[in-house]
């Protein structure tokens, strides 16, 4: 079986973004990125699903600048066999990398295809169901355990209610979830290795997509400060202030 994974470069989640001077978006200039946490835990599944002996072969994705050969040098590292990077400039939004990803699949015909569930610079969450929609694949979204048995993966799956399970199908889609595993830490020989490693280039241009950005983005801006609390002496005093807030009935 062969796993495609798709990484995408953002924001380090240990750093506290910021916002340009103008509110036109968020200030990325010197900021430290990485692979998506949830791209990683993708990875993370599809070696393991390979060390069981269930998996032939695992290639990484990614989309963007040239920059986002990093996140595919720490896929190499982790143990990806071989990585990919569609280059380009262009600001692209989850259905333009919906229909990009769906170009790639077509080509490399992997049997199951694996993303995060979301990404956390924009957290939109779309990308995989846009994915299967335009395969016709089945799809398991929130995915917190995978099992695979013959031709079909079951795939459990994080809901509001609980868990729910499902079969699959293979070729599908499954987005993961960070319940789903813990990713490996990577050791320093293992990314000084991945640095001599190729990474296939290709111009997104060549490839006749449209990916033209169909939302604009108006603003940018900070959430509204919360107001200070404060505190109570008795249950008594409590119940007379909420008397007295306007729009609270007690």
């Amino acid at each position: 079986m062969k796993i495609l994974v798709a990484v995408k470069r953002v924001v380090d989640y240990n750093v506290k973004v910021r916002i340009k001077s103008d509110g036109s978006d968020v200030d990325i200039d010197g900021v430290k990125m990485g692979i998506n946490p949830f791209d990683e835990n993708a990875l993370e599944e599809a070696l393991r699903l390979k060390e069981k002996g269930l998996a032939s072969e695992i290639i990484a994705i990614s989309l963007g600048s040239a920059a986002n050969q990093d996140v595919l040098r720490h896929s190499l590292a982790m143990g990806a066999d071989r990585a990919i990077l569609l280059e380009t400039d262009a600001d692209l939004q989850p259905l333009a990398v919906a229909k990009l990803l769906k170009v790639m699949v077509e080509r490399e015909k992997p049997e199951l295809i694996m993303l995060g569930k979301q990404a956390i610079d924009d957290d939109a969450g779309q990308t995989g169901q846009m994915l299967a929609a335009l395969l016709d694949y089945p799809q398991g979204t929130f995915a917190s355990s995978i099992q695979k048995e013959a031709n079909i993966l079951t795939v459990t799956r994080e809901v509001d209610g609980g868990t729910e399970t499902l079969a699959l199908t293979l070729p599908a889609v499954v987005t993961a979830d960070l319940r789903l595993n813990e990713p490996r830490f990577v050791k320093l020989p293992n990314l000084m290795m991945a640095r001599k490693k190729p990474i296939e280039t290709i111009d997104v241009t060549t490839l006749v997509i449209a990916v033209a950005p169909r939302l604009q983005l108006i603003q940018v801006a900070e959430p509204p400060v919360r107001k200070a609390g404060i505190k109570v002496n008795s249950v008594e005093e409590l119940l007379n202030k909420l008397r007295a807030h306007e729009g609270i009935l007690v």
